[in-house]
């Protein structure tokens, strides 16, 4: 198949697409509160080295959650079913072409990673993060998560109070969204200024 910007992968190579790719990392640790909330204190990194300058005792962990986040990114993008319909979401040149069983579809590049309790004894989590370039996005240069989550504040915020429910599991998505669908149902269960939580839009 012939194709101007994007290529067939597996996820081997969706990894070390990603790896190439320059990322914005989110890593969110959990630390110690004095608030009554069950909220967990968050920070954006901008690479994965960041996390490891960090975290230098917690390598292995920034690693795997890395990975972590590329397998949910496999499972858990918006699809597209076709590259324009992905970069009026995402913007030009912000989607690649991925291969399943059941044909072709195009996802947008994971723009970072999002990790919980990485130092603690208890099982970290770990998700994709995702941006906007495009000027028809209603979370352009805002971070969101692959079921629309969007953070309040715009990408240059590098510290946020994010909810636990942040990272309860997502639906695998089966289905592609046509263009503008995605957006639109960010912009339908999203309350600007603040962010908002609802079910998942492509299971």
């Amino acid at each position: 198949m012939t194709q101007k910007r994007s290529r067939h992968i597996d996820l081997f190579k969706m990894r070390k697409g990603f790896m190439l790719k320059p990322l914005a990392v989110g890593i969110a640790g959990i630390m110690s509160s004095g608030c009554a909330d069950d909220r967990q204190d968050a920070q954006i990194y901008t690479s994965v080295d960041d996390c490891k300058r960090d975290y230098p005792d917690a390598v292995e962990k920034c690693e795997a959650a890395y990975q972590t986040a590329l397998d949910e990114a496999a499972r858990t993008s918006p699809r597209f079913g076709t590259e324009s319909d992905c970069e009026y979401e995402f913007g030009a040149n912000q989607c690649r072409e991925m291969n399943s069983g059941s044909g072709s579809f195009f996802m947008p590049f994971m723009a970072g990673y999002m990790v919980s309790q990485l130092l603690s004894p208890r099982p970290y989590y770990s998700q994709p993060i995702y941006t906007s370039y495009s000027p028809y996005s209603p979370f352009r240069s805002r971070w969101i998560t692959a079921d629309g989550y969007v953070f309040d504040g715009d990408i240059r915020k590098r510290n946020y109070k994010v909810s636990p429910s942040v990272y309860k599991p997502k639906p695998t998505v089966t289905r592609t969204v046509n263009r503008g669908g995605f957006g639109s149902s960010v912009r339908a269960k999203s309350s600007w200024g603040s962010s908002s939580r609802s079910g998942g839009w492509g299971g």
